[in-house]
């Protein structure tokens, strides 16, 4: 489509020529003629002077420099996912049906146009929604309940009693439903295990990346809230509760019982103590351990996580470490010249 076109698609305005043509999505750096790129960070400004985009997505108050014509619009990343619909390589579909080699229970039921791939297992009492695909290898645990217009990538092991929502995404390897991590020790100190009598309930419109692990419940269920969206390798225990619309980024582990509130955003690597709050609106930064409860709208980080100004001055004083040091050593040593001297003087 010609940048005109794409501009009143994603809610722009076109600074140059908007009749020129645009057929692919590229990155500033590796952008040609014919490619659409975006600047979503002043730190790629410098990449904007040598592009060979033929547009690219800006703020509309940018106004640096670029021989290319610049669509103005209010959110780069926003209008670039748009036109990421328009321009990208056209979508998979798979058709409705049951591959041959699935193997499905008798008294399972299927919507209208699901599509179940090759070597999946789905067991008895699962219930899926119209216009659902669950693709090659993916393992449906008795009683699960998988909502409409779900998209299961290969792998995906959902386990009993399971319920997931309308529009959810699920990628590849990850597992709904595992045992919690619960066991008591004996009197001969061995491990005896607590049984997982829970279950998990996933809201509408959530995406759960690759890898992910969320147990079910010791008993009740672990809750992931409607339009979570959840990064790879993640770890969510029993008994979690997460909010509506928090995003969770990867390696990030909650442990069991934890509550996270509704839009919260964690950074990768971040840590949730277990029995613990994060309040509705609150920032956990990347590596960020919390060790106690977080209030709604709170920015923390750091180990143990605390607010993120008194976070950053701790750092900046433990980055002076090194130079305090060599000066405590600079006065040790003219402190023990000035004994010397004063022994010899007395």
């Amino acid at each position: 489509m010609t940048a005109a076109e794409l501009a009143a698609r994603v809610g722009g305005t076109v600074d140059g020529d908007g009749a020129i043509d645009l057929t692919r999505l590229a990155s500033l750096e590796d952008a040609r003629s014919g490619d659409l790129s975006f600047l979503a960070h002043s730190r790629y400004e410098g990449a904007m002077v040598d592009t060979r985009a033929s547009a690219v997505l800006v703020r509309k108050d940018w106004d640096g420099k670029c021989s290319c014509t610049l669509i103005r619009v209010d959110s780069p990343d926003a209008a670039f996912a748009a036109a990421a619909e328009a321009l990208g390589p056209e979508v998979v579909h798979f058709k409705a049906g049951v591959h041959a080699c699935a193997v499905v229970a008798d008294d399972a039921r299927l919507g209208e146009d699901v599509s179940i791939g090759p070597c999946c297992v789905v067991e008895p009492g699962v219930v899926i929604g119209a216009r659902t695909v669950v693709m090659a290898g993916c393992y449906l645990g008795h009683g699960t309940v998988l909502g409409e217009d779900c998209k299961l990538y290969p792998h995906v092991s959902t386990r009993e009693r399971t319920r997931i929502g309308n529009r959810v995404i699920i990628h590849n390897g990850t597992v709904i439903g595992s045992d919690g991590f619960g066991y008591v020790a004996g009197e001969d100190r061995t491990w005896m295990k607590i049984p997982q009598i829970g279950t998990v309930e996933i809201g509408d419109d959530v995406e759960i990346g690759a890898n992910v692990t969320i147990d079910r419940a010791r008993f009740g269920k672990t809750v992931i809230g409607n339009g979570v969206k959840i990064d790879n390798l993640v770890q969510v225990a029993h008994n979690v509760r997460i909010g509506d619309h928090t995003a969770v980024a990867a390696q990030v582990g909650i442990a069991g019982s934890a509550s996270v509130g509704g839009h919260v955003q964690m950074g990768g690597q971040a840590g949730v103590s277990g029995h613990l709050s994060v309040g509705d609106g609150a920032i956990v930064a990347g590596r960020a351990g919390v060790t106690k409860g977080v209030p709604a709208g709170e920015f923390v980080s750091g180990y143990p996580a605390m607010q993120h100004g008194k976070a950053a001055k701790l750092r900046a004083h433990m980055m002076r470490l090194p130079a305090l040091k060599q000066r405590v050593a600079e006065i040790e040593k003219e402190l023990a010249d000035l004994k010397k001297r004063l022994d010899k003087v007395s």
